[in-house]
């Protein structure tokens, strides 16, 4: 569990960033490339502690593979009478 402000901001951030790259039509591969880019730069330029970054990380990890972060929302049946 994240716990630092920053850090959360950074997780919301991401989360937002990798459903918009889904809904746009991008796949894990692109998605994962995203995520490497974003946290090495993080580690590039110390926005975060090391450890936080890698907390960031596994996070991160979680949420892209738990596929029910990517379902299109159920859109409601429409009555064509």
């Amino acid at each position: 569990m994240l716990q630092d402000t920053l850090t959360i901001r950074y997780y919301q951030r991401l989360t937002d960033g990798l459903v918009g790259l889904w809904n746009r039509g991008y796949r894990f591969d692109d998605m994962r490339l995203y995520l490497d880019g974003y946290l090495s730069a993080l580690r590039h330029t110390n926005g975060l502690e090391p450890y936080q970054v890698n907390r960031l990380e596994e996070e991160m990890t979680r949420f892209l593979y738990d596929s029910s972060n990517f379902e299109s929302p159920v859109e409601p049946e429409r009555d064509y009478r």
